[in-house]
């Protein structure tokens, strides 16, 4: 399975950049499916699921924003309570620390989607299918 390509856009945290963000991705027709906003005093970091990674980050770095492409999983968990819980319990097992993760915008059909960035991608995703857990496709998650 590939992973799914995530754009981390630094900011300056002052007023308008993240719109500044916004638009340029959408003048450039690109799609946004998920997103998380992470700041400090001076800085922010927008991390973001688009239908065309690399395309974004082009545009993004044309226009002046400094851009990291990161690997992370997208999981389709139960959405019931504790579906969740279940699906990081079995990372937690396999001694797997998650960096971070955050909810897409809308479900699949497979259930709720979350995206993880986890210390280890690939024991992640073997751990992750040996415990049947639903892992998302990149050209499912891009199509949403």
């Amino acid at each position: 399975m590939q992973f799914i390509k995530q754009l981390s856009v630094f900011v300056e945290n002052k007023s308008g950049r993240l719109s500044d963000i916004l638009t340029t991705v959408g003048n450039a027709d690109i799609d946004i499916s998920a997103l998380s906003i992470a700041d400090t005093t001076d800085f922010g970091i927008v991390r973001m699921i688009v239908n065309n990674p690399e395309q974004a980050a082009s545009v993004l770095r044309e226009n002046g924003f400094v851009v990291k492409v990161t690997d992370v999983i997208a999981l389709a968990v139960a959405d019931i309570p504790g579906g969740l819980a279940k699906e990081v319990e079995k990372l937690k097992n396999a001694g797997i620390s998650i960096e971070y993760m955050y909810a897409f915008i809308g479900k699949s059909d497979k259930g709720a989607l979350v995206i993880v960035r986890v210390e280890d991608p690939e024991k992640a995703i073997e751990v992750l299918k040996g415990e049947s857990v639903t892992l998302v496709s990149p050209e499912e998650v891009y199509r949403l």
